[in-house]
């Protein structure tokens, strides 16, 4: 691997990393220590110092005309399975069954990203991703996350915007 292919810190860049550096977007990549037992947004949150709400995780997601779809939500909340399939023009949205998730997009739970994944499925982002100075998405591997403005995510990724999530947005004060 090349020097140009490691970041200052030498943690290894991935095909997340490389799809933003192509549409030269500025981020931050973080590591973290993985803890196989509790790969949950909160616990992501807690070890990169960012508040749970600017976590967003990704969702593969498969709707009842058989598509399927990357939704991306807050790591502190719940999907509307509901509202996610209006917003995609579905009649139903379930989620992908876990053992679909890496043939489907290359990346393992935990590493989920629509940055470089396998296939280009539709993604919806939950619209209080535009609430923050900055968020922070799985890099496309466990222990590492990208840290970047949420317009350049959006623009990167192409997610259409709608309200996806179970109850309102909870915002921890930076806690």
């Amino acid at each position: 691997m090349s020097r140009s292919e490691r970041t200052a810190q030498g943690t290894p860049k991935t095909n997340a990393a490389r799809a933003l550096d192509a549409l030269s977007i500025i981020y931050d990549l973080r590591s973290y220590e993985v803890d196989e037992a509790d790969l949950t947004a909160a616990s992501v949150a807690r070890k990169i110092g960012l508040p749970a709400e600017q976590v967003f995780k990704t969702l593969v997601v498969r709707a009842a005309s058989g598509n399927h779809l990357f939704a991306i939500i807050p790591g502190n909340a719940e999907v509307d399975l509901k509202k996610l399939a209006a917003a995609a023009g579905e009649k139903r949205c379930e989620l992908a069954p876990l053992k679909e998730v890496e043939p489907l997009t290359g990346y393992v739970r935990g590493g989920v990203t629509v940055l470089a994944a396998r296939k280009a499925f539709l993604a919806i982002a939950d619209e209080s991703i535009e609430l923050y100075d900055q968020i922070s998405v799985s890099a496309g591997q466990r222990g590492l996350q990208l840290v970047l403005v949420p317009g350049e995510y959006l623009r990167a990724t192409k997610c259409l915007l709608a309200d996806l999530i179970k109850g309102p947005v909870k915002v921890s004060n930076g806690q």
